[in-house]
């Protein structure tokens, strides 16, 4: 893959974590609780936690956008940090973060 699209996609992908990341935020609905309803203060626990965990989510996805880049500037970019094989463009166009092949992150897990 040229480098010119791999910054593309790249970019996009930084873009894409960046904007979902700014959006999870626990949104007060601005009614008071209820004293008497105890679901109100587990709904707020719930979805505090969760997007604690969607943002945990889309930082790892972003240290992997930085982990392209690196490789990148370093004409890396597209090998996979295994086994230095070529990633195929198709796995780069869909997975722009891609570090393994296919073959390689299948026996990974």
């Amino acid at each position: 893959m040229d480098d010119d699209r791999a910054r593309e996609l790249l970019a996009a992908e930084r873009a894409r974590i960046e904007r979902s990341l700014s959006g999870v935020r626990h949104q007060d609905d601005g009614e008071p609780p209820d004293p008497g309803d105890p679901g109100n203060a587990a709904e707020g626990l719930y979805q505090d936690e969760l997007d604690q965990g969607r943002a945990e989510d889309l930082r790892v996805q972003l240290q992997a956008v930085e982990r392209a880049e690196a490789r990148l500037a370093d004409g890396k970019y597209g090998l996979s940090v295994e086994s230095g094989e070529p990633i195929p463009d198709e796995r780069l166009e869909a997975f722009p973060t891609a570090e393994r092949t296919v073959a390689e992150e299948q026996r990974r897990r």
